[in-house]
């Protein structure tokens, strides 16, 4: 149903991705394709009928992989070679990052570029000889057209046969060798964080906000790194980098002006044209990240950011039971943008001019280097008055709603259902509403009754439609943990940190690497991959390690389990070489070595509900923050020596705990400044 109704087409005839439930492979449920899934069938056929492999890779909201469908896909003339010549198999890479991370490396490896559609072509044993993203139906911007490319690969299998798989072993062991990883460990230090925010600085448009130029992402990890390096170090710039990122971004067209709520990422430097696609772990990790800065910095305007962000989340992208499904479509009727965009005409009919010049609304549109040509006339809305107070949207948003919906993608995923509970839990804190608290709280709950297995004590990655699939990938343990942490330091509850711990013994148990770090995938998961991968960056998401890292860190410091902190040091140190010599392509870790390198507390509130509050809503993740009660001393049993009378707060170093303070007034100031 997402990117295109799909719901409509059930009187035409179906191919086996109709039994699936991935959005994106039903999406390929009617194409005159013969798709198989992604697994032992398509590979025994390959086999038997002695064909090369066509993996095609995608996602629901991907604007180009609904292009290549539409042109090439439900083309039957096309259809006919793909069937004829090969074994066709679609995946969602949202459902298998595992499968989409090997086939992706080996596309980027040969031909210096990636992303989606990824198309790559293997032998039957499933190792790679070929492949590449978007082809158009004919040859046109360099690139050969996809059915004259069928031909070519399916003659040079059939005459230079040996070459080929001569050349897919070579490059089988290459990504064997790469995605393995490589450990460098080195002690972590210092002048290697004070190089990443050096190396930020270098790369901020000091004009338009943000890193680098068009197409502009982003990028939370780099605005948590910065954070926490402002933190340890008082340096101003590293958190104006951040506000003025954020600040620039909310008042942009990558900002939904009207519902709130940030798109994947805008096509120009100015932030001003979006790609429309609006995916749920952007608008999570941004919604903490702005939690964090306002935390830092008192400013109203990042709290506001926050509460629209997460509004949008619970209006459209919540299950009924708590969840949180994970996208919505860049495309509707057919066009990229039509949900979102306004022509001038009906903005003044609506809401006046002066509100047309305030969001910078033209008669001819407002977006001329919409590379997709499908703006003109147009506007995308974005504030040329920030600071000042905001119009009702409510007539807008009302008229919207009446239009054709983006498709949504309304799988659930265990690891962007982790960023979700983080980014709920966070604001709670920061902001002191408890609705954000029981919106995390249902949605852990969720995740709970249909994504783990007690009996196991294993994780599902997706849950759609009454049936949860595919086994959790390292990914899925470390954000679900990182968010259950998370909420037990907003609300308090023990049984979330004994999750958090349960999930995270998991985790070290399937996924650790004798020389630390995570692999993606348990050895049990899939024997046709060709490699276990390590992932050694953090990207729009966070890689497993760099999470699981800090998870270790803080349950260290939570439970008194000095041994669970030694693991998440030996995470840190296994990557050392790599943040000594590319510290940005591991922004996420290298904001956990931050507050390694800080002064690690723990505070514990004892029957004080007023001193909890004013504690959570400061910024400081080298802290370890403990409500008092008996249930937590079974997870937390060093508590057991700190009187259990209150109200009192107890700031200690390495569980040696000074003298208690008994009041909100006491505990800011043996907190200190809330801003460095």
């Amino acid at each position: 149903m997402c990117g295109k109704a799909y719901f409509v087409k059930w009187d035409m005839p179906q191919n086996r991705l109709a039994a699936e439930k991935s959005p994106y492979l039903r999406q390929h449920a009617h194409n005159p394709v013969d798709w198989y899934p992604w697994g032992e069938e398509a590979f025994e056929k390959a086999k038997r009928e002695d064909k090369p492999l066509i993996v095609s890779i995608g996602y629901s909201t991907c604007h180009w992989c609904h292009v290549m469908e539409r042109e090439s896909f439900e083309d039957e003339a096309i259809a006919k070679i793909m069937n004829e010549r090969f074994v066709c198999v679609k995946v969602d890479r949202e459902e298998r990052p595992d499968v989409d991370k090997i086939y992706m490396t080996a596309v980027q490896a040969t031909t210096g570029r990636g992303g989606w559609p990824l198309n790559a072509f293997l032998t039957p044993e499933g190792k790679p000889f070929f492949g590449g993203t978007y082809f158009p139906p004919q040859a046109r911007w360099g690139q050969p057209g996809w059915p004259d490319l069928l031909e070519r690969i399916a003659d040079l299998w059939k005459k230079q046969r040996r070459e080929l798989e001569e050349d897919a072993g070579k490059l089988s062991r290459a990504i064997a060798a790469y995605a393995g990883g490589q450990a460098d460990a080195r002690a972590p230090k210092a002048e290697w964080l004070d190089r990443a925010a050096q190396a930020f600085e270098g790369m901020f448009d000091p004009e338009n906000k943000g890193f680098g130029g068009a197409p502009k992402f982003p990028m939370p990890v780099n605005l948590s790194f910065l954070l926490r390096h402002h933190l340890r170090t008082k340096e101003p710039r590293s958190l104006e980098l951040v506000v003025e990122t954020l600040k620039a971004m909310a008042a942009g067209g990558i900002f939904d002006q009207v519902g709130g709520g940030f798109h994947r990422y805008s096509v120009d430097a100015l932030w001003r044209v979006p790609h429309f696609e609006k995916m749920l772990y952007d608008n999570a990790q941004l919604a903490s990240v702005c939690c964090e800065a306002y935390q830092l910095t008192g400013d109203e305007a990042l709290a506001d950011v926050a509460r629209r962000t997460l509004e949008y989340l619970r209006r459209d992208l919540r299950h009924p039971e708590g969840a949180f499904y994970s996208a919505e479509d860049a495309d509707s009727e057919g066009r990229e943008g039509a949900f979102y965009v306004w022509t001038r005409a009906e903005l003044e009919k609506l809401m006046g001019a002066d509100f047309c010049e305030r969001y910078g609304v033209a008669a001819e549109g407002n977006a001329p280097d919409d590379p997709h040509g499908e703006l003109a006339g147009q506007n995308v809305l974005h504030d040329t008055r920030p600071g000042q107070p905001r119009p009702d949207m409510a007539k807008l948003l009302a008229v919207r709603a009446k239009r054709p919906r983006p498709g949504l993608d309304d799988k659930i995923l265990a690891s962007w259902n982790g960023l979700a509970l983080s980014a709920f839990a966070k604001a709670a804190a920061a902001l002191g509403d408890r609705e954000y608290l029981k919106a995390a709280e249902a949605a852990a709950r969720f995740l709970r009754e249909k994504l783990y297995d007690e009996k196991s004590g294993r994780l599902w990655r997706r849950w759609r439609d009454g049936e949860r699939a595919v086994p959790g990938t390292s990914d899925d343990y470390a954000f679900v943990a990182q968010g259950l942490l998370d909420l037990f330091e907003a609300g308090g509850e023990a049984r979330w940190l004994e999750w958090a711990l349960e999930l995270t013994r998991a985790q070290q148990r399937l996924f650790a690497a004798p020389d630390g770090g995570l692999y993606m995938t348990a050895e049990d998961h899939d024997k046709r991959l060709l490699v276990r991968v390590i992932e050694d960056s953090d990207n729009v998401e966070p890689c497993a390690s760099s999470v699981a890292a800090s998870n270790l860190l803080r349950l260290g410091a939570l439970t008194g389990d000095d041994g669970l902190a030694e693991q998440g040091r030996k995470i840190v140190e296994r990557f050392g070489g790599q943040l000594e010599e590319r510290p940005v392509s591991l922004a996420y870790m290298a904001g956990v070595v931050e507050t390694l390198l800080m002064p690690a507390e723990e505070l514990v509130i004892v029957a004080s509900p007023e001193m909890a509050a004013a504690a959570r809503r400061r910024f400081a993740p080298q802290r370890a923050l403990l409500v008092m009660s008996e249930e937590l001393k079974k997870t937390a049993p060093w508590l057991s020596a700190i009187p259990a009378e209150g109200p009192r707060a107890y700031l200690c170093k390495a569980r040696a705990c000074g003298k208690p303070v008994k009041d909100v007034a006491a505990l800011e100031e043996a907190l200190g400044s809330r801003r460095p």
